[in-house]
């Protein structure tokens, strides 16, 4: 898994502060944070970037105004942007102001956000 270990120790210092109950795991090649079972925000290095991107995901109505900022990008795993998530360069989370904003972004849409259906585990014979 490839994400800059102290940009999550950053998440989570964050977080905590702001007193949320979270999770986080391995995922899509990188680490994944989770607010109610919800994905919330996620770090890897963006090998076609060639630099660390944190995946923001933050609905479609805020979506039409950050993806206007220079430090947002379409997240574009599949070749086509997902709706409702952005990628944010390094420059955009470099000071703590900064990614504390964009963590309250995601949280105000995590509310809204519906969870992924878990996937079942299949018993072996």
């Amino acid at each position: 898994m490839a994400y800059d270990e102290h940009t999550a120790e950053r998440i989570r210092t964050i977080l905590t502060e702001k007193r949320v109950d979270f999770s986080e795991r391995n995922m899509m090649g990188g680490r994944i944070f989770f607010v109610d079972d919800k994905m919330l925000c996620g770090i890897h290095i963006d090998k076609k970037f060639g630099d660390q991107l944190m995946m923001a995901r933050i609905g479609e109505v805020a979506y039409e105004k950050e993806i206007e900022k220079e430090a947002c990008l379409p997240m574009d795993f599949t070749g086509r942007p997902m709706r409702g998530y952005i990628f944010i360069t390094p420059d955009g989370i470099d000071q703590d102001k900064d990614l504390s904003y964009w963590l309250d972004v995601c949280l105000a849409f995590n509310p809204l956000a519906k969870a992924s259906p878990r996937k079942k585990k299949l018993k072996k014979k």
